[in-house]
């Protein structure tokens, strides 16, 4: 009897599935849109709910400084003093009009970068950060190496038309994710107007937030816009609703507003966070060198996923060793269950010893016990 127990333990733990009713659906959305590339994604998995032409390259003007700003708040403090160089002044395109030694703090700088897309901020922060402009961009590559991606490569940290500067809409949407890890970053692009200090005088700058977006589509977040005559317009947005963040790129888009909340709509509409509970995922397992044969497991706390509203789902596979060795303490991790989409990680939660199993003690014989002592 005991045989079999440990068998059917050590099958059900390497082998076992549970279906969980929640949705997954791996159908995109089934929109019209004026971009020559586009991407939706779910901020949290990266999953990709629509595309077009997503893996493209092609230029992405001021989106650039999206990265710019990632790079800056990851090496440097937003507190520093910057005194603005020669080099910084006078930059074509938008612009905060700086003056060659005026001193604003990396923050109001970063300020200026995103909400005005001020170039001239963006070159004062390169000078500032990497040394040089051309060494910042390097970091700024460095970066993008960093997070895998192939097909983005930087030439200046402010979007000018360069033919070395390009990424493309699906890179540009994992850029934005991560920079959305970010709690700065987000208070930054989530702002609609700030101001900041001007010259070495009391006046101030007001800048507004070019991105239209913040008050005109529910729950928006931010992020950047762009736009050169040889780019087109190049827009990436974010919004958040009901726990759930989705990040949307459009690059050389005639009609990116309206691009953007057909596709934000139509996401939104699509997907929803459920919450995953270990509940019922339990079991036995066989131990080594213990007082007790088996312990009990079970999966302990709650999680929550993603998932599309499509009928479907989730299967749920528990890490499990075959046998755990003694000792083992009631509230030991031991394993995780991890929730699937298809072949897609969606959510795990930590398997735990639910009994303790202590260490057997061995009885020795006097001569085991007499040898023990000139080991």
């Amino acid at each position: 009897m005991f045989r079999k127990t440990v068998l059917f333990c050590i099958i059900t733990a390497i082998f076992i599935g549970i279906f969980v009713p929640f949705s997954v659906c791996a159908e995109g959305l089934d929109i019209s849109v004026s971009a020559s590339s586009a991407v939706l994604i779910e901020a949290e998995s990266g999953r990709v709910l629509y595309e077009k032409d997503a893996d493209k390259r092609r230029p992405m003007a001021s989106t650039t400084k999206i990265m710019t700003a990632l790079v800056a708040l990851e090496n440097a403090d937003l507190d520093m003093s910057v005194k603005i160089p020669m080099e910084a002044v006078g930059i074509e395109g938008s612009s905060v009009y700086l003056t060659e030694g005026e001193t604003l703090t990396l923050r109001e700088l970063l300020y200026a970068l995103m909400l005005r897309s001020a170039n001239d901020a963006a070159a004062a922060i390169a000078i500032a950060v990497g040394g040089s402009v051309s060494d910042f961009s390097e970091m700024m590559n460095e970066k993008a190496e960093e997070m895998g991606l192939t097909d983005t490569h930087f030439d200046n940290p402010h979007g000018l038309d360069s033919d070395e500067h390009y990424t493309t809409a699906r890179e540009l949407a994992l850029i934005t994710a991560e920079a959305l890890k970010n709690e700065v970053f987000r208070e930054i692009v989530s702002t609609y107007k700030k101001l900041l200090p001007l010259g070495n005088v009391p006046d101030r700058r007001l800048v507004v937030n070019h991105n239209r977006l913040l008050r005109a589509y529910e729950g928006c977040i931010g992020v950047k816009t762009g736009f050169t005559k040889k780019d087109g317009r190049c827009l990436v947005s974010a919004a958040e609703r009901d726990g759930v963040t989705l990040i949307a790129v459009t690059l050389n888009a005639p009609n990116d507003w309206s691009d953007h909340k057909r596709m934000l709509d139509n996401g939104f509409s699509s997907v929803k966070r459920v919450k995953i509970s270990g509940g019922g995922i339990e079991g036995y397992l066989p131990t080594v060198g213990a007082t007790e044969s088996m312990i009990k497991y079970c999966a302990v706390g709650e999680t929550s996923a993603v998932l599309q509203n499509d009928a479907g789902e989730l299967r749920v596979v528990i890490e499990l060793p075959q046998f755990v060795f003694a000792p083992v303490k009631k509230g030991d991790v031991i394993g995780r269950a991890v929730f699937m989409n298809g072949e897609n990680e969606v959510a795990s939660l930590p398997i735990e010893a639910q009994t303790d199993a202590p260490k057997r003690k061995v009885k020795r014989t006097f001569w085991q016990w007499l040898l023990g002592l000139f080991r």
